[in-house]
């Protein structure tokens, strides 16, 4: 069923592949982003969601032209995609990176219940378990990463992303709505996977990332199999594709490479450190990109 959707920072690395995803499902979407994005049928409103007040305009508006067609104001929206963010540390400074993504995923909330928009999908992040950017080498609780994990990052954009979970949260207690966030893993497009030959011959490389990741046309089915899914109330998913980044077999890979972290749950043979079973049963997750498709070894 066609929805209308309004997705914010769409002109990213990895909304630039979701946003197309959706179109393709038969949606229609508005793409909030200080850039242009380059796909047919979706316009691009530039807004600054750290403002409130452009935050509810833009979630309340003609998604276009056409809209006007109608003479009777702007057509209701079935769901928010909240991607918009600084995307990592380093970029700007940190109490920047904090507050941006903090401010920008309050405003975009309150503004889409307020509204009385039912569905809110938000971008959290595999650096709230703590690790990708830790200072030195940090280990691991435990294995596999599921979405139950304490998450304790020790920096400014993994420490964001705890706070807009828990933002989203208290949203979906308080109106009584679904909101869901995705925990998403290390985003390769399709020019990534010509790295992975040196990922595969290096493993303290992909450490940081729990040897996982999530290719970003996956991604976009999973932000639609959201979308579809009502009445999960607030939820935390993995966003993760289905297999470790290793040639070996996951727990004799994981012995040898994270010896301090135990493996305290199944495992399966080569499944992804970061587990992804939730999306799988729950929403009916099924990856279309696993990376053997695309790496020669």
């Amino acid at each position: 069923m066609s929805k209308r959707i309004v997705f914010t920072g769409g002109s990213g690395k990895a909304g630039r592949h979701v946003v197309p995803y959706l179109v393709g499902q038969g949606h229609e979407v508005l793409n909030l982003d200080l850039v242009p994005l380059d796909c047919p049928g979706v316009n691009t409103l530039i807004t600054d969601l750290r403002d409130g007040g452009e935050t509810f305009n833009a979630l309340s508006m003609h998604f276009g032209f056409q809209g006007l067609e109608s003479g009777k104001g702007p057509a209701s929206v079935d769901a928010v995609v909240h991607f918009a963010a600084v995307p990592r540390i380093l970029m700007r400074p940190d109490n920047a990176t904090f507050s941006a993504n903090t401010i920008s995923t309050y405003n975009v909330i309150e503004a889409a219940m307020k509204l009385g928009i039912p569905k809110v999908i938000v971008a959290s992040s595999e650096t709230t378990y703590g690790v990708c950017f830790a200072e030195g080498d940090k280990d691991y609780h435990s294995f596999p990463l599921t979405e139950d994990y304490d998450v304790d990052p020790m920096d400014s954009y993994g420490l964001s992303k705890v706070v807009n979970e828990k933002t989203a949260r208290a949203f979906a207690m308080r109106f009584g709505t679904d909101i869901y966030a995705l925990r998403i893993g290390n985003v390769i497009s399709p020019e990534d996977y010509s790295r992975f030959p040196a990922f595969l011959a290096d493993p303290p490389s992909r450490k940081r990332n729990a040897w996982s990741y999530i290719d970003a046309r996956d991604l976009g089915q999973i932000v639609h199999l959201c979308i579809e899914k009502d009445g999960l109330g607030f939820q935390v998913f993995n966003a993760v594709n289905d297999t470790i980044t290793a040639l070996e077999p996951t727990r004799p890979f994981l012995e040898r490479w994270a010896p301090g972290t135990p493996i305290v749950g199944d495992i399966g043979k080569f499944e992804a450190p970061i587990s992804n079973r939730k999306i799988r049963e729950v929403l009916g997750f099924a990856e279309s990109h696993d990376w053997r498709k695309y790496v020669t070894r």
